[in-house]
């Protein structure tokens, strides 16, 4: 059995915001249409992690999500390459990590999130992942 990866998935607070996801127990992540993304999200299997970075003017990492359905074709949309995959919500991070904070901190100079800031989904190494957690005092 492999190892379970790690991920970054942005949303914007207004439309779907973490407390939405706690609130709804689970949900279809979806509305990724960027081909660097789609790749991402074909990449997540079952038990891998996700952190929920709110975007917009809140720009921070705020909970964390389990991926619980392999990758499949987005029901609502007639374009089969548009792939989603089922979420559900572990908890809220102790404390949010901001942008600002993954800027500052050279352990995250190679981080998607830093060089492709307009990337919706991004991967997350173990060492990055483990900093994260860090930051937002889940140690």
């Amino acid at each position: 059995m492999s190892e379970i990866a790690y991920w970054l998935l942005k949303t914007e607070p207004e439309a779907y915001a973490y407390a939405d996801l706690e609130r709804d127990g689970a949900t279809v992540w979806d509305g990724v249409s960027n081909n660097a993304a789609l790749l991402h999200i074909r990449a997540m299997r079952p038990g891998d992690q996700a952190l929920i970075y709110h975007t917009g003017d809140e720009r921070q990492a705020v909970g964390l999500a389990e991926i619980t359905s392999a990758p499949y074709a987005d029901p609502r949309q007639a374009d089969p390459k548009l792939a989603v995959v089922d979420i559900r919500p572990l908890r809220r991070l102790g404390r949010p990590v901001t942008l600002a904070q993954v800027k500052a901190d050279p352990a995250f100079a190679d981080f998607a999130l830093v060089r492709q800031g307009r990337l919706s989904v991004v991967p997350v190494s173990p060492e990055q992942w483990a900093r994260l957690m860090a930051l937002a005092g889940e140690e």
